[in-house]
């Protein structure tokens, strides 16, 4: 049987990079052996299309939230957008959300308000989520503590943060995610850490169109290549590029999937 691969973190359905090829883009995925997929939003403009075409592409299971970047555009009416379409569709997370203090897009303010809200909503949904944190681990971690993330889970993705982060992520329940980052040959420190993550807590991601891994680095990402991070990823830790694979399949199930959808 060939490997499946699972990829945590992608934006294929968001406009964009992929405006042109998409249906090509997922079919080289499906013949590298990418049977499952999140396909993220970051905008509530994009939360409609993001749901139908996650539904038109089995293994794809559909993420909704507000990035750091637009947190002031967390409200109400994506709030209520959210729980609508929940209600009709199998959400498998909120997210992206989370921080941002390196490029400050939006006030640091606005974003922990953003953050807290969708991980109430994510509580209220029996969700997980997926978080962003850059030049942000204080309080990020002060706010997934503060929330019920440790009863639903959630994902900490394309993780780049200090060994003392990942551990207190770890022990509030969240899983951490490894993107094309690591392929990099910068990235030893990296490489070292992913060694020490829990097996049943690791992911592994693209973050498409962005983060290319060695060797398509500087070009447009997308969800075939996070073959290319397993195995980076399978060596830093002397494992099987199988057996990773494997592993970070049922991890993906185990957190995204809803109990029905589980093997």
């Amino acid at each position: 049987m060939r490997p499946r691969y699972a990829d945590s973190h992608a934006h294929v359905g968001s406009p964009g990079a992929f405006d042109d090829d998409r249906d090509e883009v997922m079919a080289r995925a499906a013949a590298a052996g990418v049977d499952l997929l999140l396909n993220l939003a970051t905008r509530p403009e994009e939360f409609e299309g993001t749901v139908a075409f996650s539904a038109r592409h089995p293994g794809t299971r559909a993420a909704l939230g507000v990035h750091p970047h637009d947190a002031p555009r967390w409200g109400d009416p994506a709030r209520d957008l959210i729980r609508r379409l929940a209600a009709s569709s199998p959400l498998a997370a909120i997210g992206e959300i989370g921080l941002d203090y390196h490029y400050e897009f939006a006030p640091p303010a606005a974003q922990r308000r953003a953050l807290a809200g969708q991980l109430q909503l994510a509580a209220e949904l029996g969700l997980p989520v997926s978080v962003h944190s850059r030049e942000a681990e204080e309080d990020t971690l002060r706010l997934l503590r503060d929330s019920a993330v440790s009863t639903h889970g959630g994902v900490l993705h394309c993780f780049t943060g200090s060994e003392a982060f990942a551990h207190a992520c770890l022990e509030v329940g969240m899983h951490l995610s490894f993107s094309g980052i690591v392929t990099f040959p910068k990235a030893g420190r990296l490489r070292a850490l992913v060694a020490q993550v829990p097996a049943d807590r690791l992911l592994v991601e693209t973050d498409s169109p962005f983060l290319a891994p060695v060797p398509y680095r500087g070009g447009r990402n997308e969800p075939c290549r996070v073959v290319e991070v397993i195995r980076c990823v399978a060596e830093a830790r002397s494992a099987p590029v199988e057996a990773l694979a494997a592993q970070t399949v049922a991890n993906f199930e185990a957190l995204f999937l809803r109990r029905e959808d589980r093997p």
